[in-house]
């Protein structure tokens, strides 16, 4: 049997985790001098509340290898293979912990360490194929194959309300930060390659802001592969989630529309009220 493990920054919900026996390895996430576990032992609003309080973006640290072998090593006794998913090699050093936890249970033979070359959902859009390929009882490898072909067609974006989170962790200048509260910009930040890029940016009121974002992706929407769509976020309005839930169910498009919360590490990042919609295109 392969067993599918993932780091926090799928950011998948309780519901999907159980549904497809996921194993989750959670990242850490510092305030100050108080280290948390990424969903196990810290919510968004003490996050916030920490970080604003403070006037700076919380760190966030890969797991250690203890908490990797400690997941893995059950797994191996029971005689079953992994495949394990780390957040893009370019934002964190998670999938190497997973190798050098493979390694220390001389199990690098059973575990396969996939770069997702995204995050948040982008990754729990693959997480979640891979699993149903393991429910099927497919091969470690044939599954492995299957992921390689999905990776490059991952789309994966999100829209900001406040570029004060990106500017204290040092991923927009303080000039940046200050020109897009003034002319209220809302970038949309695009996954290319396994790295973070600016695209478009939007102006004006936020609730507008993001169903226009939604709508922007139509074409590629109704192009997907129709299995599910993520809409991912930190803390937005409930009217402004419903009415790009609502937008996406006009389409007709997906079988399944997964709603989830954006975890402490991704959300350290990007600050509150930052909403992404994130699917795999068909082709």
């Amino acid at each position: 049997m392969v067993r599918i493990v993932a780091d926090s920054t799928c950011d998948l919900s309780p519901e999907l985790i159980k549904r497809f026996n996921i194993l989750i390895l959670p990242l850490h996430v510092l305030l100050g001098e108080k280290e948390y576990k990424d969903g196990v032992n810290i919510t968004l609003d003490e996050l916030f509340k920490w970080s604003d309080d403070n006037k700076t973006t919380p760190k966030t640290s890969a797991p250690s290898v203890e908490d990797a072998t400690s997941l893995f090593q059950p797994v191996i006794d029971a005689g079953d293979e992994i495949i394990a998913f780390s957040i893009s090699q370019s934002m964190s050093t998670s999938g190497n912990v997973m190798r050098i936890a493979a390694e220390e249970i001389e199990a690098e033979d059973r575990i396969s360490v996939v770069d997702s070359k995204n995050l948040s959902t982008g990754i729990g859009l693959l997480v979640c194929k891979a699993a149903e390929m393991a429910q099927k009882n497919m091969s470690r490898e044939d599954i492995l194959k299957g992921i390689d072909e999905l990776i490059p067609k991952v789309r994966a974006s999100f829209v900001v309300d406040t570029l004060t989170y990106l500017h204290r962790g040092g991923r927009c200048s303080g000039a940046a930060a200050f020109a897009g509260s003034a002319l209220k910009l809302h970038p949309r930040i695009e996954v290319v390659d396994g790295a973070m890029q600016v695209g478009k940016k939007y102006r004006g009121k936020y609730n507008r802001v993001v169903l226009e974002y939604a709508k922007d992706m139509e074409e590629a929407i109704l192009k997907a592969d129709s299995t599910r769509v993520f809409i991912t976020f930190t803390g937005v309005a409930k009217e402004i989630e419903d009415a790009v839930r609502e937008y996406i169910e006009s389409l007709n498009k997906f079988d399944e529309i997964c709603i989830t919360h954006a975890g402490a590490t991704v959300a350290s990042h990007c600050g509150y009220g930052t909403l992404g919609v994130l699917f795999i295109a068909e082709d």
